[in-house]
């Protein structure tokens, strides 16, 4: 047997009986060897096989596998410019703790620097993003893969294959007799009891839950029984609506400065719920990555798991104050009749189906879903917000999807435009993906920025392009709505195969001025 599918045969064994159950590669030379022989695997059901051109994609299609099922998912693709396309994924599930295995095949060593094809310096590329990184040739082989190092986030394993890549023949018998051990907890210190006098305190939750199921951060909550604001409102049914927007009051924010507050994961989506923490006396911080990749976080007392809580009993009247203004908030909501951004985030959260799985990519839609939606539970959301970009959220949502017996993705029509070639691929999906099109970066012209001279031609860049051919191009089926009706009954059809709903709405600049009105108003509430 070669050297190149004795190493390959012994690398998949290992994830095999470490109960890994997918595995996503794009195809090449170099890394043949693993490539046949996971496509062998599955053959015998052992793994299931994801098939990626694209690298790029590929990374951010199994970054929604790995959040999706919370199982470490290997990416697998051949040498040069192929590896550098995953470490905009592997910067995302570093900063979001997910466990990729990103496996790259390499050249011999000695033939780095000197000129051969596809060759460069594959050998920690991803720098401090990983968590462990391994630069393994056949000959060094055998060692046990690091597959508990996944518990914190991505592993890099660079493998060095040698011709031949090929099998000498296409039996199978290496596959018997597969055990399964599976991958150790990771284990933390005990995280200890918060303790707090304050009886005028807020708990705020940022999207991602930093990581921590929804049950536990729910308890938790219950425990403390302070107010509660989440960026996820479609999780937390006992949050305060509309927290977002009514705080942006510099007199509403004055009345309900908190003594303390408790921070679970990060909050990235709003400046008025940053202020309101920064009025605190004293701030709390409850997240795992502080032990990765947020060590030099700032706060009064930091926890890196739930502790318990030992908090007397709530202020009442601080309680009720904090009720009344999203009340207001939810009447002043309620009545938005303008066909707009906010209407839509607005009736979307409110028609989505109980137990619909729901992506929101970054930018304008998770701000609106945020600040417009009423707080409820009954939807499973995900989002990219380890580093919150709007690369890859197709590939992610449809890793996501492929997880679940259908999914809903909402994305702005940028995002949507850069992953296009996450369409590609047609596999066995149900995912439904609603484009917000306002033509441009919308989320610019909410911002200082706006007015500026040159704006349209380097924050707003307009595409002009008809988002439904597009999407026909790549055989899915489209919808277009201009209306809260047609959005009502588009959000209510069930979600078969791919398909597209491409929401027309006022271009950007109105946008911005319909959400300068709903501010100017909450300070009359």
């Amino acid at each position: 047997m070669s050297q190149s599918t004795s190493l390959a045969r012994t690398v998949v064994r290992q994830i095999l009986e470490a109960g890994i159950t997918d595995v996503v590669i794009s195809p090449g030379s170099r890394n043949a060897p693993l490539s046949i022989a996971f496509y062998q695997a599955s053959k015998r059901g052992l793994i299931t096989l994801h098939t990626r051109i694209d690298e790029r994609t590929a990374a951010f299609f199994a970054l929604g596998i790995a959040k999706a099922t919370q199982r470490a998912v290997p990416v697998v693709c051949t040498s040069g410019t192929a590896v550098a396309n995953y470490h905009p994924a592997i910067l995302e599930a570093s900063h979001s703790n997910q466990p990729l295995l990103v496996i790259t095949a390499d050249r011999p060593a000695e033939l780095r620097r000197t000129g051969s094809n596809q060759t460069t310096e594959q050998a920690r590329i991803f720098g401090k993003a990983v968590r462990y990184f391994a630069d393994i040739s056949g000959s060094a082989y055998p060692m046990e893969l690091p597959l508990n190092s996944l518990k914190s986030g991505p592993v890099h394993l660079n493998l060095q294959f040698t011709e031949p890549l090929s099998p000498e023949d296409d039996s199978t018998a290496w596959l018997d007799s597969i055990g399964t051990k599976p991958v150790r907890e990771f284990t933390r210190k005990e995280a200890g009891t918060f303790h707090t006098k304050s009886t005028r305190g807020v708990l705020v939750i940022g999207h991602d839950r930093a990581g921590l199921s929804l049950e536990s951060v729910t308890q938790f909550s219950q425990s403390l029984g302070w107010p509660v604001i989440a960026e996820d409102p479609l999780s937390f049914k006992e949050a305060l609506a509309h927290a977002s927007i009514f705080l942006t009051s510099s007199q509403i924010l004055e009345e309900l400065a908190p003594d303390t507050v408790v921070v679970i994961g990060r909050t990235t989506l709003s400046r008025s719920i940053n202020r309101l923490i920064a009025t605190a006396r004293k701030t709390i911080v409850i997240d795992p990555r502080m032990l990765t990749v947020d060590s030099d976080r700032v706060a009064d007392q930091k926890f890196t798991a739930l502790p318990d809580v030992q908090a007397p009993a709530v202020d009442s009247e601080y309680v009720e104050r904090w009720n009344k203004y999203s009340q207001r908030a939810s009447k002043m909501i309620a009545g938005i009749t303008q066909w707009s951004e906010a209407l839509v985030a607005r009736e979307i959260a409110s028609a989505l189906p109980d137990s619909t799985t729901l992506f929101i990519s970054s930018s304008r839609p998770i701000r609106d879903i945020e600040g417009f939606a009423s707080a409820r539970t009954g939807i499973e959301t995900f989002a990219n917000r380890g580093l919150a970009g709007i690369d890859g959220n197709i590939s992610t949502a449809l890793g996501i999807a492929s997880q679940r017996k259908s999914a809903i993705a909402i994305l702005g029509d940028l995002s949507f435009l850069h992953d296009i070639t996450g369409l590609i691929h047609h596999e066995d999906i149900n995912l439904k993906i609603v484009v917000i099109d306002n033509n441009g970066g919308g989320i610019f012209s909410t911002l200082s920025h706006r007015g500026v001279e040159g704006f349209e031609e380097v924050f707003g860049t307009p595409h002009n392009l008809n988002l439904v051919a597009i999407a026909s191009a790549f055989g899915l089926s489209t919808t277009t709505v201009k209306n809260e009706a047609e959005l009502k009954a588009e959000i209510a059809r069930p979600v078969n195969g791919l398909s597209l709903v491409v929401v027309q709405v006022p271009d950007r600049e109105s946008n911005a001025d319909h959400l300068q009105k709903i501010m100017s108003s909450v300070e009359s509430m």
